[in-house]
């Protein structure tokens, strides 16, 4: 389970990097929720996520809290891209043989070519002038993957050495820990129960959106459309003490206790407080008392997933839904508590249905509900955004990709 005993405060700062997933704004947006101290941050390569903190924290507890990040590491020095001597000196500092074979990679970050095998080449060389017993991991890519790290181990019993572009510098440092793809995986498609119509929320999404409530462990969590159970999960193995979820479905009530009991069996979740209950988010006032929320994370009904249908009558149904049930977390949540939705964004063509194509006539089209009483939050820092790290124009964050007939577009809400 995750605990805030990851961080603590540090003496000194240090500098930090970490490897994005494909929307390095939700990325960077979920980052610093997280992390309350980031200093002169920087953008490298569009995934690369590198800053200056006072916050010392325990890397390996963090990657399993954040589901848009993929690797984290430190780094130690720099110098010029130009001077591969002084670089391989640089890197050689880093490492520390290990009994038995130690194991070693490089990665590369970066738009210019660079050429990794010569490092490599001197890294061997020295080890073995150390009677060091080595293995130089390599892959077809200019940076290992985090299955290759995983399964070569080297964040445990080896290196795995991070080269960072900075126009004519190089960053140096190394991985400290990588996302946990086979634990991710596991809870994604070893759930007992499952709804292949409705869909499934992914574990990494529902991480990132837990993120961006600012929930704290001791505070209650609500999901009003709780599908098969996904948040509820995700919110116990982050260490949230009390998560309730409800459905107007009979069938998603009894797929959330399913899979939740699952999740508390496998990974032997303790101390933990939750229910399903069988009630409608348009009715959660008669239910729960008023202010007795911290946060809402939901995903609810994002309107049919096959066929062709005409997109404003689509749109009109879940603008109804929504608002009515937004209404009513006005009613439940606490003043400043946070609601994180993903609302459906809608891929169309020029006569206004849901379609697959991704021809130049596709659109974007967005939803429309009433939030009186709520403001938006834009989660990405002034001071984070560019023309790289962004939000919509309504502050809010899109996850997609192409071929997809409905992307999620993720709201913060706060309690005015």
């Amino acid at each position: 389970m995750m605990s805030q005993s990851i961080f603590t405060k540090s003496i000194n700062s240090m500098k930090y990097f970490f490897i994005l997933g494909n929307h390095p704004s939700i990325s960077v947006a979920e980052i610093s929720a997280t992390i309350s101290d980031i200093q002169n941050a920087k953008l490298h390569n569009n995934n690369v996520f590198v800053f200056d903190t006072e916050e010392k924290f325990i890397t390996e507890k963090l990657i399993r809290k954040l589901g848009g990040t993929i690797k984290i590491g430190i780094l130690e020095s720099s110098t010029s891209r130009y001077n591969p001597e002084k670089i391989f000196k640089l890197s050689k500092d880093l490492l520390s043989p290990t009994d038995g074979k130690y194991k070693f990679g490089i990665s590369y970050y970066g738009n210019s070519k660079f050429n990794t095998k010569t490092i490599g080449m001197k890294i061997k060389s020295y080890l073995k002038e150390k009677d060091v017993s080595c293995r130089w991991v390599i892959s077809k890519e200019a940076t290992l993957s985090s299955v290759v790290v995983t399964t070569n181990k080297l964040c445990d019993r080896g290196i795995e050495i991070v080269l960072i572009e900075d126009k004519h510098n190089v960053l140096i440092g190394k991985t400290l820990a990588v996302q946990p793809f086979k634990e991710l995986s596991f809870r994604d498609y070893d759930r007992p129960a499952k709804d292949s119509k409705s869909g499934m929320l992914p574990p990494k999404l529902a991480q990132i959106m837990i993120n961006l409530s600012k929930i704290s462990e001791d505070q209650t969590l609500l999901d009003p459309f709780c599908g098969s159970g996904t948040v509820l999960m995700e919110g116990l193995l982050m260490g949230i003490k009390k998560v309730i979820g409800s459905d107007i479905s009979k069938k998603a009530v009894e797929d959330t206790k399913i899979n939740t009991g699952w999740a508390i069996d496998k990974f032997n979740i303790t101390n933990h407080d939750y229910s399903a209950m069988l009630w409608s988010a348009t009715e959660l006032s008669k239910f729960l008392g008023k202010e007795s929320i911290d946060a809402i994370v939901s995903e609810p009904y994002l309107g049919p997933q096959r066929g062709d249908h005409e997109i404003r009558k689509v749109k009109q149904e879940l603008e109804d839904l929504y608002s009515k049930s937004i209404k009513e977390f006005k009613k439940v949540l606490k003043k400043h508590g946070r609601v994180v939705m993903l609302w459906p964004t809608f891929v169309t063509n020029r006569d206004m249905r849901i379609t697959n194509s991704t021809s130049s006539k596709t659109d974007l089209s967005f939803i429309n509900p009433s939030y009186s009483g709520f403001k938006i939050i834009n989660p990405i820092p002034a001071e984070l955004r560019s023309d790289k790290i962004k939000t919509t124009n309504r502050n809010t964050l899109i996850y997609g990709r192409e071929g997809q007939r409905v992307w999620r577009e993720i709201v913060i809400l706060e309690h005015e």
